[in-house]
């Protein structure tokens, strides 16, 4: 009987979401010629993770429904890469996680022209922070990489931020090695290190390439989220990579932690119009082929920017559609 009432009301939730979205699509299209913008480009991540996968359906989907005329994604270094990126320009938008883009945020004021404020467009999925160390390693917690060689995250990835943060709640000096996902699992068959967090979707292709080559386990990090929330902010929370998301390894509690589209507060109004439209009504779209589909995006977690304040004409869109 629960599971009925369940599908009964996430029926009428459908049909809400569609009468919500037909308001939206008139009002962007009555307020936003298309293309809304000539060229755009989405600051992505390495080859073989979630953030460059996402990044290049999401400039698919901008130029497949004419939100610009040009569009393409980018390979980065990760989060702090794209962060970057976008405050200089060189990006138009790009993904983050929520603390290392919070951080950005409540830094100090800019120093160039107005408007170059950091706001987002929306929570796009949920991040699961990995911890992968070899089947036959013998570690089965965090105390036990004490002393050991664990790749916390390429320079400029948002991994490093929270690797450091989790081994800092957690008590656990390691001997820290700046590898990013394809040099860590590398690094990782080859017995130069004995760990590897990675923070990407589930599964990540690298990751499940890996764990059926080599054999993997994922170390629980969900006791960490306490003190980690303590310390530096409530932007980590308990998720479930479920059985079967990578072969060998079975249901294992961690760190999950949004992804946020962000861009520079100047994109014009219509672009963010548009792209909030592409994120409600084409979400099928954006998820990448190898997803279980557990993690992305839904109408009611997009407005959940973890404190980082959304674009005005984004936030206008989300308030037409949710009446």
């Amino acid at each position: 009987m629960a599971e009925q009432v369940g599908l009964t009301r996430r029926g009428l939730l459908r049909a809400g979401l569609a009468a919500g979205v037909s308001s939206l699509v008139l009002t962007a299209a009555a307020c936003a010629p298309a293309p809304a913008i000539d060229s755009l480009t989405v600051a992505g991540g390495e080859p073989g993770g979630f953030y460059l996968e996402f990044a290049t359906l999401l400039a698919q989907s901008f130029e497949r429904h004419g939100v610009a005329r040009h569009a393409s994604a980018i390979e980065t270094g990760g989060s702090m890469d794209n962060l970057d990126r976008i405050a200089a320009r060189a990006a138009t938008v790009g993904i983050s996680l929520a603390d290392a883009a919070a951080d950005r945020s409540a830094g100090p004021a800019p120093s160039s022209a107005a408007g170059s404020r950091l706001v987002a467009l929306g929570r796009v999925y949920e991040n699961y922070v990995h911890c992968l160390v070899r089947k036959d390693s013998g570690l089965a917690g965090v105390a036990d990489l004490a002393g050991r060689a664990v790749g916390v995250g390429a320079a400029g990835a948002g991994t490093s931020l929270t690797a450091h943060r989790l081994l800092e709640a957690a008590g656990v000096t390691v001997r820290e090695e700046s590898l990013g996902l394809n040099q860590g699992l590398a690094a990782l068959r080859g017995h130069s290190i004995d760990a590897l967090f990675w923070s990407g979707g589930v599964p990540t292709a690298a990751v499940a390439a890996t764990a059926k080559d080599v054999g993997l386990s994922l170390i629980d990090l969900s006791p960490l989220i306490g003190p980690t929330r303590a310390r530096f902010g409530e932007y980590y929370e308990r998720v479930l990579v479920p059985a079967g998301a990578y072969e060998g390894i079975p249901s294992t509690w961690t760190v999950g932690a949004a992804n946020l589209l962000l861009c520079r507060e100047d994109l014009p109004d219509a672009a963010a119009r548009a792209t909030v439209e592409l994120l409600l009504m084409r979400a099928s779209e954006l998820v990448p082929s190898t997803s279980l589909g557990v993690q992305f995006l839904s109408p009611e977690t997009l407005i959940n920017t973890a404190g980082v304040p959304l674009h005005p004409a984004a936030e206008a869109a989300y308030r037409a559609f949710h009446g």
